[in-house]
């Protein structure tokens, strides 16, 4: 591996940060690092391949969950870690989220064991399970899928290793995240493939409940915002704050899109764990995108 100076300016100023970014391969990944480095950050990427990391950063291609110690060193010594990687993410009942956590847990706390003084983790709204209305940083959890179960657990033990070790941590809950679909595994995922193959009417829930969207690239944005700022931490939820009926974001996909399939409405029934209504609070992201349009200018 060869370190970079990827030198660009941010608010009149040579940005000096080097950012360890796990999964890097990823869905996620793939878009959080360009935004990383537009803003002249230093990326260290890191994953079991590589092939779809941006060319213009340093990569090592392993397997973090098996890794031994000294990673933090091989990798430069970065002056953050955000960290996005974990398999199965699309299967929320894998029983690979039980047995990997306690790995996730070694990896996180032996980086900051050897002096990594920023952490940033990618998590989940389904850590809060079943809930109506706009979930905050407070907002109590009781997980019902094994990955929100997981998560749940990882956030609670490096919250207290963070605070012990006086690391700063930022926990980012994501929410119905959209674009990129065909790396994603969303109904809209699904969509495209029907639409490829002219199956006829697309089976459709009623649409009638509400989420918190947000593209790909917003959400890619939020996070490189927020891991190159200090004083936003703890839980940020990563949304756009607005509760939008299925219904109305599919039919958005479909007209923006061009694609000629109609949705065969009622024709599944809710899934049981569904709410009516949920979305995340802005007001940490919003605080945090506000500082970073500052810097920008």
């Amino acid at each position: 591996m060869v370190l970079n100076q990827i030198g660009n300016e941010y608010k009149g100023a040579a940005v000096d940060m080097r950012v360890l970014v796990t999964g890097a391969n990823g869905y996620i990944g793939r878009h959080v690092i360009p935004e990383l480095l537009s803003r002249g950050v230093k990326v260290t990427a890191v994953d079991l391949h590589c092939d779809a990391v941006d060319g213009r950063c340093d990569t090592i291609e392993a397997d973090i969950l098996s890794t031994g110690d000294g990673f933090y060193e091989k990798a430069g010594k970065p002056d953050a870690c955000i960290h996005l990687a974990w398999r199965n993410s699309f299967e929320h009942n894998n029983e690979s989220h039980t047995t990997d956590m306690e790995k996730h847990y070694r990896f996180l706390s032996g980086l900051v064991d050897d002096g990594l003084p920023q952490l940033m983790v990618m998590s989940t709204m389904h850590e809060v399970g079943y809930f109506e209305g706009a979930i905050t940083e407070d907002t109590p959890t009781n997980p019902v899928t094994a990955y929100g179960i997981a998560k749940n657990a990882l956030r609670k033990k490096m919250t207290d290793y963070c605070r012990e070790k006086n690391c700063i941590l930022q926990w980012i809950r994501g929410f119905y995240i959209v674009g990129d679909d065909e790396h994603n595994n969303s109904v809209f995922t699904r969509m495209v493939e029907a639409s490829k193959t002219g199956s006829g009417p697309f089976p459709f829930t009623t649409g009638r409940n509400k989420f918190d969207f947000i593209g790909i690239d917003e959400l890619a944005g939020q996070i490189a915002a927020t891991i190159m700022q200090k004083e936003v931490c703890g839980i940020i939820n990563c949304c756009s704050g607005i509760a939008v009926p299925l219904a109305d974001e599919a039919e958005r996909f479909l007209k923006e899109r061009k694609m000629d399939i109609q949705l065969d409405y009622g024709k599944y029934p809710e899934r049981e764990d569904a709410s009516p209504a949920v979305w995340g609070d802005p007001t940490k992201i919003r605080k945090i995108m506000e500082a970073d349009k500052g810097r920008k200018e």
